[in-house]
């Protein structure tokens, strides 16, 4: 494991002034990706843009996890939506040609 790809869950919380039993909480409902190596919890920085607006969220909008929750699954429906859709538009575009 190289450790560049992962950010210390400590130093997270300092970055974005939030507390370490916030972070727990929302793992807790499975809004963030925690890897815990040897009693050191991590945020692997593939997920960190996600953790980040998760946190965001949560701190500036002051939006509790369960609120969170329903927000992160509507906006990935919004997503797969929008992408069958230019899946049809392409589709369709081949039989008006």
């Amino acid at each position: 494991m190289e450790m560049h790809e992962y950010i210390p869950v400590d130093i997270f919380c300092r970055q974005h002034g939030v507390e370490l039993a916030v972070i727990s909480s929302l793992q807790s409902y499975g809004l963030i990706e925690i890897l815990r190596v040897n009693e050191i919890e991590y945020v692997e920085q593939n997920h960190l843009a996600e953790a980040e607006k998760v946190v965001r969220l949560y701190s500036e909008l002051n939006i509790n996890p369960e609120g969170i929750d329903a927000i992160v699954n509507l906006l990935q429906r919004i997503k797969e939506m929008q992408s069958e859709i230019q899946f049809l538009k392409n589709r369709l575009n081949l039989y008006e040609d």
